[in-house]
């Protein structure tokens, strides 16, 4: 590796992993088209779709820990959420990411573009409300977040996300959780995704562990940056700049597609 490579690796590992703490989500939803695209532009090797997906899939275990150790005493985690979805996800991430061994570059682009399209649809359906709920009455169908969590779960273990991109506006629209408890919530349902995801990727040996490490060691210094600032940012702006992220990336992916 040389010095412009280890450079451009961390600086996309900063800027994903920052967003990615503010926002409440792994980090893939920019990293992933940013390692696919900016690397060529400045004259760098390009890494092939597998590749991207696993340095996505190990890289956003670490980012999350941190995230999630930020708002471990804010009162924003919902347990009982963590358990039902979590276990869910995990199990279908684990599932995705061993399976996408199996499929073709294009294939696993294709699931990128049908995951970032269902968010941006959510992402701007109304969700008036939910922040006036007191965090200790937050309900939700149990059974149904955990169906869901498995389903992303899948397809973000493919894509080497930990479905946080999905997950956020699912649950902010569907299991209607409040802005705040969804976004502490969601990292740490994320980061037990990203293990199946992980484990899955390792196993099918699509991790390049070099730029792994660049991105992990990016993802502790900037997450928990990122996680801070989000607790003195308006909650409006946070949704503004997660669906602003999910539409760019969506279009970007399904043009290539095209």
């Amino acid at each position: 590796m040389d010095l412009a490579f280890i450079v451009t690796v961390f600086l996309i590992g900063v800027t994903g992993s920052f967003i990615s703490g503010m926002v409440g989500i792994g980090g893939s939803i920019i990293k992933y088209p940013m390692l696919l695209y900016i690397p060529p532009l400045v004259g760098l090797t390009a890494f092939s779709t597998h590749e991207v997906s696993g340095i996505s899939a190990i890289q956003v275990f670490f980012a999350t820990i941190a995230g999630v150790w930020t708002y471990r005493k804010g009162g924003y985690l919902n347990k009982t959420l963590i358990i039902y979805m979590g276990s869910s996800i995990l199990i279908g991430s684990f599932i995705g990411g061993y399976g996408s061994g199996l499929m073709s570059e294009g294939g696993i682009n294709v699931v990128y573009g049908i995951l970032a399209a269902i968010a941006v649809i959510l992402m701007f359906l109304p969700k008036k409300g939910l922040d006036d709920i007191p965090l200790d009455q937050v309900t939700f169908n149990k059974w149904l977040a955990a169906g869901l969590a498995f389903v992303v779960g899948v397809g973000a273990g493919i894509v080497g996300a930990a479905g946080a991109f999905v997950l956020v506006p699912i649950m902010l629209v569907v299991l209607k959780i409040p802005t705040r408890m969804t976004i502490a919530t969601s990292l740490a349902i994320t980061f037990i995704s990203s293990i199946g995801a992980t484990v899955g990727k390792i196993t099918t040996g699509q991790v390049l562990y070099e730029p792994a490490a660049i991105m992990i060691i990016a993802s502790l210094l900037a997450s928990p940056l990122g996680a801070k600032a989000s607790q003195k940012v308006n909650i409006r702006i946070l949704q503004v700049v997660l669906a602003l992220l999910i539409l760019g990336t969506s279009i970007k992916i399904w043009m290539d597609i095209l």
